[in-house]
């Protein structure tokens, strides 16, 4: 499925150097999310805590990118990018 969302990407920098939550609770992750609308950094679904997720949830913010790797979500598709 093609993303019909890539309007949305934005040239942003991280917030934080690590899960914006996780970092003001003490808590860990697993790897990191960049959003590309506003450059929230949250952790992925394999954290206990799913931060990344949680902030497509609550914002609709659709894409993300891996802070890691070299990839993109789309959330609202369900696709990478």
């Amino acid at each position: 499925m093609k993303c019909s969302h890539l309007n949305q990407i934005k040239d942003v920098n991280p917030k934080t150097s690590g899960c914006e939550e996780c970092l003001k609770s003490g808590d860990n992750w697993v790897e990191l999310r960049l959003c590309l609308s506003c450059g929230h950094v949250g952790c992925c679904d394999s954290s206990r805590n799913r931060h990344a997720t949680k902030h497509f949830q609550t914002t609709k913010h659709p894409i993300i990118k891996a802070l890691n790797a070299d990839w993109k979500w789309c959330y609202v598709d369900k696709s990478y990018v």
